[in-house]
């Protein structure tokens, strides 16, 4: 099974947008770019080297209709756990 980390998504704009010049096409518009989470945020464009800020956006929360079956969740590599009687946990 490959794992694939998951890099937030971040998005940033020029601070001098509307400044003939001091921008390049790219975040003069803005542009998303996936860093992880444990890295600095960009002080420059990568292009133009212009300063640019993080913009606060909206963010992807996965829509689920319906809960995991047993089968599901252990296909995903999680251990099914059943509550009997006496309090204990058994694996399924």
């Amino acid at each position: 099974m490959r794992i694939l980390s998951r890099m937030p998504l971040y998005e940033y704009i020029s601070k001098a947008p509307g400044e003939a010049g001091k921008s390049c096409r790219v975040c003069s518009k803005g542009f998303e770019l996936r860093r992880p989470v444990d890295r600095e945020a960009l002080e420059v464009c990568p292009l133009c080297k212009n300063p640019v800020k993080k913009v606060i956006s909206r963010i992807n929360t996965p829509k689920i209709t319906k809960p995991l079956s047993v089968t599901d969740a252990k296909k995903a590599g999680f251990s099914v756990l059943e509550r009997r009687e006496d309090g204990n946990f058994e694996r399924l």
